[in-house]
């Protein structure tokens, strides 16, 4: 560590205390990558500041001497976005935790930056109300991550992503400065609307450390079913007829055959409960508050997709067990990434009326260029969002992979980042899906708010 580090760090030191720092041995490998792991990276320094005002002068510090700093939640990204490159050293949020207030008047919730999604639906449920924002990591990710990604989850259908839910935050800037915007109201139009500048910004424009969050009633009806389909064009009109037939459609999961049978054959503890194999299955789910109405509503309007043989067959959840059986193969997807090796993953947005020959000409080209391909597709197609996990088992192929499935979404007006960010690891592809004017007009944002560029530099975008 250099001099002028040294006497930074001792600065830092002598005002946030030193059971706020770890460095040297004291920096655990967890530090290094987040669940990319890709390009790991050990830090030499880690804050964990417990309050906002300890953020501040660690931003203020560092920005005097332009020490570049990477913020971490949950390290539950794929995009590379909170992995350390050399010589940044850490800003972790995991100890800026709790639930500051649940106004129940108003529904809404007021959370610390580095608590856990799960803490926050717990405490939403607990009260009487639903926090919709819904994602398998949701025990480990944390509600800054959650905002400054944007992120979206199984419940985007009905209640939109990340920045649907967020009323007011407390964000500190590169310079050290607190800007505390905790709006509680549904309409507020005094002045620009400065939130949005951070929600999915990845951290780039400003570090969140509060947030105001939006509460809905809790629902005491949930119904769930999972249907086989025959062909992607059934997939797309049984969404359509579900959404004229029911209130509430809260979840709309895809998945491929591919990646279904990958997860009942090859994950332990999955269970299919259909006797034959289909192309393709939904994993439907709808709200309400008239239990007995809701579930017969339900039941008949898979009856009539039956009727209508949009739907090969389906089972209807009859216990909490059975729902959770269901989205235990949805949410394999944890499991596989870890049976995986070399894959390329991906998190897509595709028009709806593009994604069967979108994904037909990605199988196809995958395919024609890679002999020995895996390839497993899934998502939220309810809001037109797939995941894809390709690999051949080499590392030397993960590149053209990407650069085949990129292209093509790109030429279908699709998004190379649904919901989990660019950071570092999509930025190469960033100009497929948006114009050179937007991407320099990022730059000057990030200029104007970051203009040592500190915070988590090289992620999204470069230096203008």
């Amino acid at each position: 560590m250099s001099l002028t580090a040294k006497q930074l760090l001792d600065s830092i030191t002598a005002e946030i205390g030193h059971s706020a720092i770890l460095q040297g041995e004291q920096v655990e490998p967890r530090y290094a990558v987040d669940w990319s792991r890709e390009n790991p990276c050990l830090p030499d320094v880690v804050f964990r500041p417990n309050s906002t005002e300890a953020v501040s002068t660690i931003l203020r510090l560092c920005n005097q001497s332009r020490q570049p700093l990477v913020v971490q939640g949950g390290l539950t990204g794929l995009a590379g976005g909170a992995t350390p490159q050399t010589g940044e050293w850490v800003l972790s949020l995991e100890r800026l935790q709790g639930v500051v207030e649940l106004d129940a008047e108003s529904m809404t919730l007021t959370a610390r930056a580095g608590t856990p999604l799960e803490t926050l639906q717990l405490a939403a449920r607990e009260a009487g109300f639903m926090l919709p924002l819904d994602l398998g990591a949701r025990g480990s990710c944390t509600i800054g991550g959650n905002i400054a990604t944007n992120a979206g989850g199984n419940q985007v259908i009905q209640y939109g992503m990340t920045r649907s839910l967020v009323l007011g935050l407390e964000v500190v800037m590169a310079d050290g400065t607190i800007i505390a915007s905790r709006n509680k109201l549904l309409k507020n139009n005094t002045g620009f609307d400065l939130k949005h500048l951070f929600i999915g910004s990845e951290g780039s424009l400003g570090v969140v450390t509060e947030a105001i969050l939006r509460l809905f009633p809790a629902t005491s009806s949930r119904t769930s079913a999972l249907c086989a389909m025959t062909n992607f064009s059934d997939v797309i009109a049984l969404l359509k007829s579900m959404k004229k037939k029911l209130p509430v459609i809260s979840a709309f999961e895809a998945m491929w055959a591919n990646y279904y049978r990958y997860a009942v054959d090859e994950v332990k503890h999955r269970r299919d409960p259909f006797g034959q194999h289909h192309n393709f299955y939904v994993l439907l789910e709808s709200e309400g508050n008239e239990t007995d109405k809701d579930e017969a509503r339900f039941q008949q309007a898979l009856f009539e997709e039956l009727e209508a043989g949009r739907i090969a067959d389906a089972v209807i959840a009859s216990s909490v067990q059975d729902r959770q059986d269901f989205w235990a193969i949805r949410d394999a997807v944890g499991e596989i990434l870890r049976m995986v090796k070399y894959e390329a993953n991906f998190d897509i947005g595709i028009p709806l009326n593009q994604t069967e020959s979108c994904i037909r000409e990605i199988e196809q080209e995958l395919q024609r260029e890679f002999g020995n391909l895996f390839l497993l597709i899934f998502g939220h197609i309810g809001d037109g969002n797939l995941h894809l996990i390709a690999t051949t088992g080499k590392r030397e192929d993960t590149r053209r992979i990407y650069d085949i499935v990129y292209r093509i979404t790109g030429a279908h007006q699709g998004g190379v980042a649904a919901e989990h960010g660019i950071g570092m690891l999509k930025k190469p592809w960033l100009h497929l899906s948006r114009s050179p004017e937007e991407i320099v007009l990022m730059q000057t944002l990030k200029s104007a708010l970051d203009p040592n560029h500190i915070l988590n530099p090289g992620r999204v975008i470069g230096r203008a």
